[in-house]
C-alpha cells in the first residue's frame, strides 16, 4: 500500500504543490493529536495514510481554482465541496481500505451537523475523521493560503476553542490546545512562516 500512498501524493505535488505540502503538516498535527490519546499503532497508520491523502479529491479540481488568489465565488466553492467525496471515489476504486476512504470522506463533516458533504453528526462521524477536522483547521488557519498570508498559530487555536455551534470534537480540542500550548508542539515550516509574516 505504501507504493500507492507515495505515487498519489507525487501527483498531487505535481498537480497542486501547496495541497501536498497541507497534507504533510495535517499529518503532523493529526498524529501528533492521535498519539496522545493513546492510539496504538494499526490506528496510527490508518491516520496517517487518510491525513497524507486527505485532499486526494482535489485531483480532480481545476488548477486555477485551487491557486485562485482571491475570494472564491459560490460556484467555485460549491466544487471545491466536492472533494471529500471525490477523494473517497479514488480510493475506494484502487481498493483502499473501507476505514481510510470514509474518513477522507468525513473529513469536513462537524458535530453540529453543518458540515459536509453529508450533513453528518455527532457519532456518526469516526474519531478520526474528528481529529483531521481539527488538524485541518489549524492548519488552513496558521500557513500561508493562495488568496491570504499565513495567520499566527494562537488565531488558529482560538478558532477551535471558541466553538459556540459545538462543530468541534471537545476531548480532542482540548489535547490539540495542549500539544501547542502546554507541550509546545511546533511544525517547522509552519513556525517558519509565521516568524517570516511577524518581521515582514
Amino acid at each position: 500500500m505504501e507504493k500507492i500512498v507515495n505515487a498519489l501524493i507525487a501527483a498531487i505535488e505535481i498537480w497542486d504543490p501547496y495541497t501536498a505540502g497541507h497534507q504533510k503538516r495535517v499529518a503532523t498535527i493529526s498524529l501528533a493529536i492521535a498519539r496522545e490519546m493513546g492510539f496504538e499503532k494499526e490506528q496510527l497508520d490508518v491516520m496517517r495514510i487518510a491525513a497524507i491523502l486527505h485532499d486526494i479529491g482535489k485531483i480532480n479540481l481545476p488548477a486555477e481554482i485551487l491557486c485562485k488568489p482571491g475570494k472564491l465565488a459560490e460556484c467555485e466553492f460549491n466544487l471545491i465541496k466536492i472533494h471529500s467525496k471525490a477523494g473517497y471515489q479514488i480510493l475506494r476504486k484502487i481498493n483502499f481500505p473501507d476505514k481510510i476512504a470514509e474518513i477522507v470522506y468525513q473529513h469536513h463533516e462537524t458535530l453540529d451537523g453543518k458540515g459536509y458533504p453529508r450533513g453528518l453528526m455527532g457519532n456518526d462521524i469516526c474519531i478520526e475523521a474528528r481529529i483531521l477536522r481539527i488538524a485541518d483547521v489549524v492548519e488552513a488557519i496558521s500557513a500561508n493560503r493562495p488568496y491570504r498570508p499565513a495567520g499566527a498559530i494562537e488565531d488558529a487555536l482560538k478558532e477551535i476553542e471558541d466553538d459556540p455551534d459545538g462543530k468541534y470534537d471537545t476531548v480532542i480540542r482540548d489535547v490539540c490546545l495542549d500539544l501547542f500550548r502546554i507541550k509546545n508542539f511546533k511544525i517547522k515550516d509552519i513556525q517558519m512562516r509565521n516568524a517570516e509574516r511577524t518581521v515582514s
